[in-house]
């Protein structure tokens, strides 16, 4: 419902998430594209929600109310080998301010709490160094790259002490007290 609305109408989808939608909505590579990719997906198959896209919002202060500041999410369950793919894009005027390694981190936590994924990866292009910045702050690291598409793969493989999860429906948490998702 909210993939669709956001479609539709921006002021519609503000009230429906609760939040702010700031000038620059959407950002970066989550466009229409994106978002239109994600709510196909979902309709596909409703149990796979928690796989595609997920808002970053920044709680309310005595400054401002709740807003939107990104978006972030899974290019959708899992592979056969447990490689999961991350993508996250910030509203221009927050970047900067770690909210992307903050998203970028909670979505890894939130991905190798499934017993499936084994390795989570990451792409960007070489000419966008923040992007490589926050990935590196999340703790991935470069694993290679291609000269003819400019492409950085970035990957944090699951650590072997660390316990399988059961996938729950609730959201990624984050260490922080800045943003709810």
């Amino acid at each position: 419902m909210l993939l669709s609305s956001e479609l539709e109408s921006i002021d519609g989808f503000g009230t429906l998430l609760g939040a702010d939608v700031p000038e620059g909505w959407p950002p970066g590579q989550y466009d229409r594209g994106a978002i239109t990719f994600f709510r196909d997906r979902v309709n596909e198959d409703p149990n796979a929600a928690g796989w595609y896209s997920w808002y970053a919002l920044l709680r309310a202060d005595e400054k401002r109310g709740r807003t939107l500041v990104g978006a972030g999410g899974y290019f959708g369950p899992p592979n056969p080998n447990g490689i999961l793919e991350i993508g996250y894009s910030i509203v221009p005027s927050y970047e900067g301010q770690g909210y992307a390694t903050e998203l970028v981190r909670a979505l890894v936590e939130h991905g190798f709490a499934d017993s499936r994924v084994r390795r989570i990866i990451a792409h960007t292009t070489k000419d966008n160094p923040g992007s490589v910045r926050v990935l590196e702050h999340a703790g991935f690291t470069c694993m290679g790259s291609s000269q003819d598409l400019c492409l950085l793969e970035n990957s944090v493989d699951r650590p072997a002490a660390q316990p399988s999860a059961a996938p729950d429906a609730g959201h990624p948490t984050v260490a922080e007290d800045r943003f709810s998702f």
